[in-house]
């Protein structure tokens, strides 16, 4: 099996990672986002020379689509990010499963929040990925478990039923797209759904996640932030900002509040409120 990883990240670009080497990287589809500037690699200009850059500096630095890939973080990396809230919902007992995606795994369950932090955190717009054994069998040693170890597909809902069948029963699901929340959904009723990965969204598409997601981030979407924006109990951020939907996602958020240590400023306001960095533009 050829070893290929294809990333929408930074802007929506495609890229592709093969053998841990960076082979392709697409146009991005915006000029400019606040978060990109505090990347541990930085990307100030949206150019495919950049986006490689930054790439080729999370394959050295923590092994992203590599066998050498670092599972495990205790750092926050932002501070309503969808890891750092999936963290903080294992840490506190609101979740005690989380279905994400990973690079060189696919689809995976994980309970431990080091291990959610590690693997969410680091990665972003995984369209498709190839099994990376060393991976895999780290994810199943740290207590997490991987549906398809064999092709390491990207399916939710086969990651929803193999966390039912080993006895979990509040699921936090990250998904991109409205099929996979519409999925999720019908397949776990109670699952805490979060939609990442947004940008580039359709006003129907956004209309869709608005109707079943908890948490829905904003991405560089115009559209998210219109529709879920106007409907949200909550919003974290402002620059790019996190659209609380439910009680039950207002909940997480809350306990998020509870442990970071940063000041926090409390209002009430008409949502959604815009920053004056915002990405550029928005999609």
């Amino acid at each position: 099996m050829t070893d290929e990883h294809i990333i929408e990240a930074i802007g929506r670009s495609r890229i592709v990672v093969r053998n841990g080497k960076v082979v392709e990287v697409g146009e991005a589809v915006i000029t400019d986002c606040p978060l990109a500037k505090r990347f541990a690699c930085p990307v100030e200009d949206f150019t495919p020379e950049a986006i490689q850059k930054n790439i080729e500096n999370r394959i050295s630095s923590f092994g992203m689509c590599t066998p050498d890939r670092i599972l495990t973080s205790d750092d926050d990396f932002v501070g309503f990010g969808a890891s750092e809230l999936t963290r903080t919902g294992l840490a506190s007992d609101i979740i005690d499963a989380a279905v994400l995606a990973c690079d060189g795994a696919g689809t995976v369950v994980v309970t431990d929040p080091a291990m959610a932090q590690g693997i969410g955190g680091r990665m972003s717009g995984l369209v498709s990925t190839s099994p990376i054994p060393s991976v895999i069998d780290r994810i199943v040693a740290g207590g997490g478990i991987v549906p398809d170890p064999t092709h390491a597909s990207m399916d939710p809902v086969a990651g929803v039923r193999a966390a039912q069948k080993a006895g979990y029963s509040r699921l936090l699901v990250t998904v991109a797209g409205a099929d996979a929340a519409e999925a999720v959904k019908a397949a776990d009723p109670q699952a805490l759904i979060m939609a990442v990965h947004v940008t580039g969204m359709s006003h129907d598409d956004a209309v869709r996640i608005a109707a079943v997601a908890d948490i829905a981030t904003s991405c560089a979407s115009a559209h998210i932030r219109e529709v879920c924006g106007a409907k949200a109990l909550m919003q974290a951020g402002t620059a790019v900002p996190i659209f609380i939907l439910t009680p039950r996602g207002k909940t997480l958020l809350l306990a998020r509040l509870a442990v970071i240590p940063n000041q926090i400023l409390v209002n009430h306001t008409r949502l959604p409120v815009a920053g004056p960095k915002v990405p550029d533009p928005l999609v």
